[in-house]
């Protein structure tokens, strides 16, 4: 049971039910236990959905499927139930496995990068550093390295609350 419920329809202020319409017709999403959660404070509904434009660049830089594969990296390594089983849906609806996924030289790095990053708190070797930097631009490393951060911190608000999990994700837990 989360630590601080979804706030209920009939308590939201009219700025925070007009942000969650335009987020829900902007993204074509769904006002999730987080979203409704976050709901109690509009800034910090309106700071946290920052991710989105974000995360659109990093599809940009990396593709689709090493986008989402990215963000589970971090959300995994973060140890976020919440966060991992939305991407472990993403991956799964994909027709892949969470569990044995291909990757193929530079897709590793990526995914070891944003593994290292949330497993150990930003402090990761040179070596691990280098090697993407080497195969992105400044502008997308400092993109990279901002979704990552925006990433974690949505894993540990959600790992802080105890955001239940969302009912269309049930589905999708780990075994």
């Amino acid at each position: 049971m989360a630590r601080i419920s979804p706030i209920a329809d009939n308590e939201l202020q009219a700025s925070v039910k007009l942000a969650f319409e335009k987020h829900v017709k902007e993204y074509n999403g769904r006002i999730t236990n987080m979203k409704a959660t976050l709901g109690h404070s509009l800034l910090a509904f309106e700071v946290y959905m920052q991710w989105y434009p974000l995360y659109r660049e990093v599809e940009t830089i990396l593709g689709k499927r090493l986008a989402y594969l990215y963000a589970y990296a971090i959300s995994k390594a973060a140890d976020c139930p919440l966060c991992s089983t939305f991407f472990r849906k993403i991956i799964i609806d994909a027709g892949e496995k969470p569990e044995s996924l291909v990757l193929e030289g530079t897709q590793k790095d990526i995914i070891d990068f944003g593994s290292s990053i949330a497993k150990y708190h930003g402090n990761i070797n040179d070596h691990l550093f280098d090697n993407v930097a080497s195969q992105y631009s400044k502008e997308d490393m400092v993109i990279l390295i901002a979704f990552a951060g925006q990433m974690i911190a949505t894993n540990v608000f959600n790992n802080v609350i105890e955001t239940d999990i969302d009912e269309y994700l049930m589905d999708y837990l780990p075994h």
